[in-house]
């Protein structure tokens, strides 16, 4: 079992920036990748952007050239930077992380509000 713990959320105004972080602990043995899903009240999840232990990175076209998704080569860690914020942005944010065997893991999640 691996423990996602997300940080960085809050709220913030439009324009703004927000940085995630997720500390993965526990079973992280072969995990294929880890990434960030939201959710805003009435909608689905969605997937925001993801990354796998080589460096690969995959955007939803609704934050490209806005988010980045990082993470530390060396250790458990993804980030997600966030820049020019908009409103419809507001979500919770969801860590996840895929392992190579298919399984999933998801964090609490963290609230992200974007307001003025």
């Amino acid at each position: 079992q691996v423990q996602l713990v997300e940080s960085g959320g809050g709220l913030v105004q439009p324009g703004g920036s927000l940085r995630l972080s997720c500390a993965a602990s526990g079973s992280i043995f072969r995990i294929n990748a880890m990434g960030w899903y939201r959710q805003a009240p009435g909608k689905q999840r969605e997937l925001v952007a993801s990354i796998t232990t080589r460096g690969w990175a995959d955007y939803a076209d609704f934050v490209k050239g806005r988010f980045t998704i990082s993470r530390d080569n060396g250790g458990n860690t993804v980030y997600l930077q966030m820049n020019s914020l908009k409103p419809e942005d507001t979500a919770v944010y969801y860590c996840n992380v895929n392992h190579l065997y298919g399984r999933n893991d998801w964090g609490q999640g963290t609230q992200v509000t974007v307001s003025s």
